[in-house]
């Protein structure tokens, strides 16, 4: 048997597949658990580079064991770090299918299954955002939707043919001072610079003051600027707070402007009766970013873009390819013409999986119980001596920080507990920097996370703290 033989030989596939998920489904159970007592072993990167480059592997299953023990486990109910979910094992199994099948999704007749499942699920969730005749499509991230629903933006709104022509004017977006850095990096791809990106304030709860929308505008049309648009936050990254959607909405259809929402994180709140109410507004929209990667059970990187008129998908790109299509007409199955990626990977089928399997209502089950728990690790800070939180939380980030009787020792405190909490590996947080106070944070992305796991968080600073007075 050749070398290639070998690589591409079903019965050895099998094999390593099944023996594959058999451990995933072991660390799965370990880690619903809670039985592996720290969720992650910390290892300074130059000492892991090195420890991988020396390792030699005997057989696949030798190295799937090796990359599990050198992971972070996402699974684990005291992971409460980044805005990562713990994937839905059909979801992600949907995904390794997808990846085996390898359909490229840029043209139909390369992804008949991607392509329509892309169009059921954006028909399937649209109107939850107040959309009954939009469209979208599903893209590689947070970052790369909001890029194109930006350009989509300057494409329908800007006084010249920019994408045919080039740009002569100056333009800008208008954005929470709290709204995620790829907004601005966007704004900075598409060549603007720092005055193409207008820094709204925000409020003592991080929220945009949208009354300083229309001062804001006014000073940059006098400047010569043109606003193009406005970027509401639902909700912001570091604190899990939602922009007032219908002012924003409301600001933007008075000046004619483009109203997108970075939903990327809480735009599933739509799914739940409980929480809907944060994303009240977001009908005016005319597109909306949701990362189905961060609220809805699914692998990383899968991202909705949403557009309420249909129209304005195609308004992204606009270039020929012959060898991919004959011509320039809207069609819903080539989905090369409204996306980024020239090769696209079978996204749709790991958010059609789970509404096939489970139904919609799934989504908000999830969002009520991860957004609960944020409510109940609230109270537990509030009853903690010395202990105080940013803003109540509306979603499923708590940021929170230790006190003391030297404020001026506080923030370095706050960064040596989480330095600390880093390498002793039972609880993963991260920490965040508001109104120049370093805070801890949580995102709290695993509904089996327990009351008991977030005051043992609590309890863990509170001796971790000690060490330092």
């Amino acid at each position: 048997m050749s070398l290639l033989d070998r690589v591409y030989d079903p019965e050895s596939f099998r094999k390593s597949g099944h023996f594959l998920v058999d451990l995933l489904a072991d660390n799965l159970a370990a880690n619903l658990s809670g039985i592996p007592e720290k969720v992650i072993d910390y290892i300074q990167p130059d000492k892991n580079y090195e420890n991988w480059k020396n390792k030699k592997f005997g057989d696949p299953e030798q190295y799937f064991k090796e990359l599990i023990s050198n992971s972070i486990r996402i699974q684990h109910p005291r992971y409460i770090g980044h805005q990562v979910s713990a994937p839905a094992p059909l979801a992600a199994l949907a995904g390794f299918e997808g990846l085996m099948l390898n359909s490229g999704g840029a043209i139909y007749e390369m992804s008949a299954a991607s392509s329509t499942l892309e169009r059921l699920v954006i028909d399937t969730f649209k109107s939850y955002f107040g959309f009954d005749t939009g469209d979208g499509i599903i893209t590689s991230g947070g970052t790369l939707a909001n890029l194109t629903a930006l350009i989509c933006a300057r494409n329908a709104k800007a006084t010249e043919e920019i994408w045919q022509e080039g740009q002569n004017e100056k333009y800008a977006f208008m954005v929470s001072e709290e709204a995620h850095y790829c907004i601005d990096r966007a704004v900075r791809v598409m060549g603007w610079g720092d005055a193409g990106i207008i820094k709204v304030p925000v409020d003592d709860h991080y929220k945009m003051k949208t009354e300083f929308l229309e001062p804001l505008y006014q000073k940059a049309t006098s400047e010569g600027i043109i606003v193009l648009g406005v970027v509401g936050s639902a909700p912001t990254t570091s604190t899990g707070i939602y922009d007032d959607l219908t002012s924003i909405g409301h600001f933007c259809q008075k000046h004619d402007l483009w109203y997108h929402i970075d939903a990327a994180h809480g735009g599933p709140a739509v799914f739940s009766e409980k929480y809907k109410h944060l994303m009240r507004g977001c009908e005016l929209a005319h597109s909306i970013t949701v990362d189905a990667h961060k609220m809805m059970m699914t692998p990383s990187l899968t991202t909705m873009l949403f557009f309420r008129k249909p129209e304005d998908s195609y308004k992204t790109f606009a270039q020929k390819a012959q060898y991919l299509w004959s011509d320039s007409t809207e069609e819903w199955y080539n989905y090369g013409k409204r996306t980024m990626e020239c090769t696209k990977i079978m996204l749709s089928s790991r958010i059609y999986a789970l509404i096939a399997n489970y139904g919609i209502e799934v989504f908000g089950e999830y969002i009520d119980k991860c957004y609960d728990l944020a409510q109940i690790f609230a109270e537990l800070i509030s009853n903690t001596d010395n202990m105080e939180i940013a803003v109540h939380p509306e979603s499923n980030i708590v940021c929170f920080r230790l006190t003391s009787s030297d404020p001026d020792k506080d923030n370095e405190t706050n960064k040596r507990i989480r330095q600390a909490l880093l390498e002793d590996g039972s609880y993963y947080i991260v920490q965040t920097m508001l109104n120049n106070k370093v805070y801890l944070r949580v995102s709290i992305m695993n509904p089996f996370t327990s009351q008991q796991d977030l005051q043992g968080l609590l309890d863990l600073i509170i001796l971790k703290s000690s060490m330092f007075n």
